[in-house]
Order: structure tokens, then C-alpha cells, then sequence
């Protein structure tokens, strides 16, 4: 990069560091959303809400199944 461009570009350098930072965010929150350990966590919970009778199992089912989806979606995106 030259001392020209360099300059020019200056005023973009803290779009670009903001962005930088934004996806950093994104992924992290992604990898927590998909991450397995956190979602076997979750299906023990609804599994003790339906238990304590917090949830019907209507509910509970479709908590399971959104549950089940997010980790088939993990699976299939750490394959890749």
C-alpha cells in the first residue's frame, strides 16, 4: 500500500476496525448459539420444566424440536 493510499484510506480505518469488530461479535455469538454442550444444557432444562410441570409437553416439544434443529445446523456448519 502506498503513502497515498494509505492517507486517502485513513478516514475508513475506524469503519473498518468497527466491522472487524462486529464480526468477531457475530461469530462468537454464533458459535455460543450452536455450540452442543450449550444446547444439551438447554434440552435438561426444558426435560426439568416439563418434569416440574413449568411447561406443558406441547411446549416442551417444540422447545426439543428448535433445540434439535440448532444442533443439526451446528453439526452441518462445523463439517464444513
Amino acid at each position: 500500500m502506498g503513502l497515498l493510499t494509505g492517507l486517502l484510506g485513513l478516514p475508513l480505518a475506524p469503519l473498518r476496525g468497527t466491522i472487524a469488530a462486529a464480526e468477531q461479535v457475530r461469530k462468537q455469538a454464533e458459535e455460543q448459539f450452536y455450540d452442543p454442550a450449550a444446547i444439551r444444557a438447554a434440552l435438561d432444562d426444558v426435560d426439568r420444566r416439563r418434569a416440574s410441570g413449568e411447561l406443558s409437553d406441547e411446549e416442551a416439544m417444540q422447545w426439543e424440536d428448535e433445540l434439535i434443529a440448532r444442533l443439526m445446523v451446528g453439526r452441518r456448519r462445523s463439517e464444513e
